[in-house]
């Protein structure tokens, strides 16, 4: 892909707030056409690992903005 291609999808994907596709689309086009994938199995992947992102984001900023003392999960925690 030429560079001035690059820079238009990364300006369209920064004006869409899809971090994760800029992260990850050369990467993962490069992994998708090694294993003989198509366009559609290509894209369901960067959705789906945008979702994820997504979701671990608004995780993290729900517990930043509970402020809790301490943040503590149940790895740490003493069941005896």
């Amino acid at each position: 892909m030429t560079e001035v291609p690059r820079l238009l999808l990364a300006d369209h994907l920064k004006t869409l707030k899809l971090p994760t596709f800029l992260r990850e689309y050369d990467k993962l086009a490069r992994q998708c056409a090694a294993e003989g994938l198509d366009h559609v199995q290509f894209l369901a992947r960067l959705v789906e690992l945008e979702l994820i992102d997504r979701e671990r984001r608004m995780i993290e900023r729900r517990v930043k903005a509970a402020k809790f003392p301490t943040v503590k999960s149940l790895d740490s925690f003493d069941f005896k």
